[in-house]
Parts: structure tokens; C-alpha cells; sequence
């Protein structure tokens, strides 16, 4: 994408780097301009396989999706921070299990929401609306979300790769009230940069962090397995995978599709998912 005024989408700076479009740049998508690339091209320096925790966290919402839609009968959907469209869209992976399940998603790029809008006009069970993820009552009270979703009945909240954006101490506060407006039987979906705790791993998570939090993009944080766990109260989590306890795993362990026949790669390693369930 080049940055000339008249394919810029109204309200996008083009100057100003957007997680959205690296994000979309790292699962190899064009839609990112030369201020995202400049990011994509120091995250790369210090750590090359960065692009593996995307792609691990991808994966993962793809099979929690895959999951929920074929193992529950949940069929709403409330996708936070929804991301730039690529393939395989959380809307794809539960409406070829389920054709009625209906999916929101919320987000604040003007990129994402022109893009997504644009995409999803010939589905009648998929909306897109525009709200600030990190203010639940902006989500929770948005028309769109209320017309669409019934909160009288279970429904799935997923809320993938977003909360390491958000800055400060506040991070569990906000997914409290998310999940305090869920009813019961409902489903949260959840991942977040994550910082092992193991010094070779720990290294690679901080510069990471370093390069997000300190440069343009202004946060990004890496944070531990009890500060995670800390964003779900009162959720059952599920089992990730046949050996583990319920909880938390890296993101390309959760209920892999098959054998890892080779090694995960340090960056791969610190990004966790979990699904938990709300009794």
C-alpha cells in the first residue's frame, strides 16, 4: 500500500504506525504503509523470528474458533480488536461449522474498519462496528454489539493479541468488566505477549518490548504467567492440549493440529492462549 492521498482511507495518518497493519504485514498481508514496515524492519533486526508469534497467534484463534463453534452451542460472537481481514476470519471458522452463528467485531482503526465493512457487506450475520476495546462500556453498550448479540444467552468474547496494548496497570480491570457482563455458560478466548520467566526466553520478550514500548508504537507489553492469569477471574479454563493441566500454553500448544515435528522457536514461545468457560 502506498500512501497517496487518494488511496489513503479517511481518518488513517499514514504517518503514524498502526498494530493492525503489522500485525496484517507479519501474516504476509499488503495492507501496511512505510511507517509500519520501519517497526516490522526493527523487530525483525532483534529478533528474526518474530514473525512466528503472529503467525502462533493466528493459530490459535483459529483452532479456539474451530472448537467452540463444533464443541459448544454457543453461536455469538464478540471479536475485540478484530484485526485487519485476512484469511480465515473468525466469522469463516464458525459459520462453516455453524451458517447462523453471528459474529461482531469491534475495532478503532480506520484502516480495519474500512476493510472489514467492505468485506463483510454481503453477510447478513456479520457486523462490524466501531468502539475503544480498552473502555468495556464502549463495546458493552455499543448499538450494533446489542442489536446483534443477545446477553441474555451465552456468547463467545474473544479478546486475541489485544490487552499487551494496553499500558499501565488497568489491563485486568478491563477484562473484569468484560467478563462480569457475560452470562453464564459463555466462552473468553485470550492471548497475550507473554514473558516466560526462563532468562533466554525473558531476553528475547524484552526486546521485543523494547522495540514496541519505546519506539513509535508506544506500548506492547510482555507480561507474566500470574499478571495473565490475573486478566481472567472466575473463569473454568480448558485443557490447552492432552498433556497439560487446565490453563494457560503457548499459543502453538494449544490443541495443535497434529505433531510438532520441529522445534518452536524462542519468539514462538512467548505468546500463551487459554479459552476459559464462565460457570
Amino acid at each position: 500500500m502506498t500512501s497517496s492521498p487518494s488511496q489513503v482511507p479517511v481518518g488513517v495518518d499514514p504517518t503514524r504506525p498502526s498494530i493492525a497493519r503489522i500485525y496484517d504485514g507479519f501474516l504476509g498481508g499488503k495492507d501496511h504503509y512505510e511507517v509500519d514496515r520501519a517497526v516490522m524492519q526493527k523487530i525483525n533486526a532483534a529478533v528474526p523470528e518474530a514473525v512466528d508469534i503472529a503467525r502462533g497467534n493466528r493459530g490459535f484463534l483459529n483452532r479456539a474458533c474451530r472448537f467452540l463453534a463444533t464443541q459448544t452451542p454457543v453461536t455469538q460472537y464478540l471479536d475485540c480488536g478484530s484485526g485487519l481481514p485476512t484469511a480465515e476470519n473468525t466469522h469463516q471458522i464458525v459459520q462453516r461449522a455453524k451458517p447462523e452463528a453471528t459474529v461482531v467485531y469491534v475495532d478503532n482503526d480506520p484502516v480495519v474498519l474500512a476493510h472489514g465493512r467492505a468485506l463483510l457487506e454481503e453477510n447478513e450475520f456479520v457486523h462490524m462496528t466501531e468502539a475503544d476495546i480498552f473502555e468495556p462500556p464502549q463495546v458493552l453498550n455499543n448499538e450494533v454489539v446489542r442489536r446483534h448479540l443477545d446477553f441474555s444467552e451465552p456468547l463467545v468474547l474473544l479478546h486475541v493479541g489485544t490487552l499487551h496494548h494496553f499500558e499501565g496497570d488497568g489491563a485486568a480491570d478491563v477484562m473484569r468488566e468484560y467478563i462480569d457482563a457475560l452470562p453464564s455458560g459463555s466462552y473468553v478466548v485470550f492471548s497475550h505477549f507473554f514473558d516466560p520467566g526462563v532468562p533466554e526466553l525473558t531476553a528475547v520478550a524484552k526486546r521485543i518490548e523494547d522495540i514496541l514500548v519505546h519506539g513509535p508504537m508506544g506500548a506492547g507489553r510482555f507480561r507474566t504467567r500470574d499478571e495473565i492469569l490475573a486478566m481472567l477471574p472466575g473463569l473454568e479454563l480448558i485443557k490447552p492440549n492432552a498433556l497439560s493441566e487446565p490453563g494457560l500454553a503457548v499459543c502453538d500448544e494449544w490443541w495443535p493440529d497434529g505433531p510438532r515435528l520441529t522445534p518452536l522457536s524462542d519468539a514462538a514461545q512467548c505468546i500463551v492462549g487459554v479459552v476459559g468457560r464462565k460457570p
